[in-house]
């Protein structure tokens, strides 16, 4: 005598209920609003290795006093040849208090021509901005600017 499991149409279109509930629950994960000096730490500290990071051969472009958060203007360029063995590899740009401190990561190369980046960003209030610079021969390099926002990026209220 076999047996067979209980395969009646309406257990199969109960079990095929849950999984379809269970596939539209969304899984939501929990950040803080904004990032902490802490969180900034870790995301350099994870781009460096633990390396040290030494002022200077960068240089950070963004307004010290933006009225509107939601597109500001920012440059960062790195004194370098751009040669093949001097050249800046990559350019990371942090800051303090958006909900995510890594803002950027742009990689070069000696054909890049100029080690230079512009992008516009928001922000959510007034913050530092870190950018590091890591070059061919491992060194990395730093600027940061305090930016002060008079009206922070999301909270402007339609009318």
């Amino acid at each position: 005598m076999q047996l067979r499991p209980d395969t009646t149409r309406r257990r199969f279109l109960g079990l095929a209920g849950g999984v379809a509930v269970a596939g539209a629950v969304p899984i939501v994960t929990v950040r803080p609003a904004e990032a902490t000096p802490a969180m900034l730490a870790s995301a350099i500290r994870n781009v460096t290795n633990g390396a040290a990071v030494k002022t200077g051969k960068v240089k950070l472009d963004i307004p010290p006093l933006v009225e509107n958060g939601n597109t500001v203007p920012m440059t960062v360029s790195v004194d370098s040849p751009m040669a093949p063995e001097d050249h800046v590899a990559s350019i990371h740009v942090f800051n303090e208090k958006n909900p995510q401190p890594n803002i950027g990561n742009f990689y070069l190369g000696p054909h890049a021509g100029r080690a230079q980046v512009s992008t516009r960003v928001r922000l959510a209030d007034s913050q530092k901005i870190v950018a590091i610079a890591k070059l061919s021969d491992g060194s990395y390099w730093s600027a940061s600017v305090d930016v002060v926002v008079t009206l922070a990026a999301c909270t402007e209220e339609l009318i």
